[in-house]
């Protein structure tokens, strides 16, 4: 038991991604990463919610058959758990992922600025001394046809550029 009363326990963190890991050391955890480095463009499914969490459970599905599960498994061993995780974004019907390139990326940009877009998202949690696992998804409309997240166009396309894509230069 740790001091707050709850088991102790190891967490991985089974992702590359920045707020992922933002978010984990700013509620003060602290983490080892391992990512699943899978091709998502082999898995395929209509619903989004379907895919981000198909893709949750692949990139668990790699990793796992990466670690030493008999590690874990051992009676004296420290409960570890694995998160894993998936967001796209559909925006007029079309399930959009990661960009390929800043070319993308910008047009993306520009189109959500215009619209609505729902973000879908899952997280899957994984016991690897029980075996468990635990997962779901949400969704998450965002922006209007004035504004995004509450700010003007203008004001999220000039932060987009200043701060996200520093290269290319703001139209």
């Amino acid at each position: 038991m740790s001091g707050n009363g709850f088991p102790s326990y190891k967490i991985i963190l089974g992702s590359s991604s920045k707020a992922r890991r933002e978010i984990l050391t700013e509620m003060g955890y602290e983490y080892t990463i391992l990512t699943a480095d899978i091709d998502e463009k082999n898995i395929r499914m209509e619903k989004p919610e379907k895919l981000v969490v198909a893709l949750a459970e692949a990139k668990a599905v790699t990793i796992m058959s990466r670690l030493q599960l008999s590690d874990f498994l051992e009676k004296d061993a420290e409960p570890t758990l694995l998160i894993t995780a998936d967001t796209v974004v559909v925006y007029e019907g079309a399930i959009r992922e990661k960009p390929t390139d800043k070319e993308e990326a910008r047009q993306f940009l520009k189109d959500y600025s215009g619209g609505l877009a729902t973000v879908v998202g899952s997280v899957l949690v994984t016991n690897l001394k029980t075996g468990i696992s635990k997962g779901g998804y949400d969704r998450v409309e965002m922006g209007t046809t004035d504004s995004v997240m509450g700010l003007s166009k203008a004001l999220v396309k000039q932060l987009i550029f200043q701060s996200l894509i520093p290269s290319v230069p703001a139209d």
